[in-house]
């Protein structure tokens, strides 16, 4: 498939167009680029090498930097080629801070995001060359796939409802087990636990970004979770999900299979009631739940922050 063929516009459904709201064009770039969003980059390279330095002692902060730093690169494909890839099916057709709707530049977005994703697997490679062990780049080059059929054409899996599913195996299991290898040269049943709260936290920002864009959704046929189970039904779920992640904690720490100091994420529990109200109380008004996702960010960020801390504190 060319790529001309991979940024040509296919979508022949036809749209209600809104008018996008008032903003300063700086805060319309912070909308389109979302700088929190990237603590989903983060999170799993701070928990993994959190963890096996928590059991082996070492840490080596070179293949941290380059390794954080490339994570945040191919984010940054993902982000950037999900909003062409969006652009072809109309998706995006009210979504005011698509990088794409913003430019009018599909072509350029589309050859951006590649180039991010090129220099984040050259640094990735980098960490491996110099280790002799392919075995990250393998698991990077997994999660990298699982990013390309989430969104992209022929695939578009998200928009068959697995989305959540995708995400929780890219930026938990997969992600931690790289973060860990690259420290450590060897796995962790501890590590792979842990990994499963971290992808739960990260998929709930996905779940999250669903509730404004519904009827958006619906119109071309992306069965999103909450397309499918319907707005009051996804938010009575929330609260749920969210407390499955604390329920998991506390059940590691009772197994004595993470220290007593993980503890330490449940002071994120107040971010995710505020997230928890406020998608209750606004479910059927989805103009107001346009920036949830961010508070779902908040909740990642805290929770992955403090889980973290408490295994370097353990």
């Amino acid at each position: 498939m060319t790529s001309q063929s991979l940024i040509k516009s296919t979508s022949t459904t036809d749209f209600t167009v809104n008018p996008p709201p008032v903003m300063s064009p700086r805060k319309l770039w912070w909308a389109a680029i979302k700088p929190p969003m990237y603590s989903v980059a983060v999170m799993p390279i701070w928990v993994g090498s959190a963890i096996a330095y928590a059991q082996t002692g070492q840490f080596k902060i070179g293949v941290f930097a380059l390794f954080l730093l490339s994570a945040i690169l191919i984010l940054a494909w993902e982000n950037l080629s999900n909003d062409v890839f969006d652009s072809e099916t109309g998706v995006d057709v009210n979504k005011f801070n698509s990088v794409v709707n913003i430019t009018g530049k599909k072509s350029l977005i589309f050859w951006i995001s590649n180039a991010c994703l090129g220099l984040g697997l050259l640094g990735i490679g980098t960490i491996a060359l110099a280790q002799k062990d392919w075995t990250v780049i393998q698991l990077v080059l997994a999660c990298c796939i699982i990013g390309y059929i989430y969104q992209g054409p022929p695939f578009r899996l998200s928009y068959k409802g697995l989305g959540e599913i995708l995400c929780f195996f890219a930026f938990g299991p997969l992600a931690m087990s790289a973060s860990y290898y690259s420290q450590t040269q060897t796995y962790s049943q501890t590590n792979l636990l842990a990994s499963v709260i971290v992808g739960v936290i990260t998929s709930l920002i996905l779940f999250c970004s669903h509730f404004n864009q519904v009827k958006d959704d619906a119109a071309i046929g992306k069965r999103s979770p909450v397309v499918q189970l319907g707005s009051e039904r996804s938010a009575k779920l929330l609260p749920w999900i969210c407390g499955s992640v604390y329920a998991a904690v506390g059940l590691g720490v009772l197994m004595q299979v993470f220290p007593p100091l993980v503890l330490l994420s449940y002071g994120s529990i107040p971010v995710a009631n505020r997230l928890c109200k406020l998608v209750l109380n606004n479910y059927d008004q989805p103009q107001k739940l346009t920036f949830c996702r961010l508070v779902a960010v908040e909740v990642h960020f805290w929770c992955g922050l403090l889980f973290g801390l408490g295994f370097l504190l353990r």
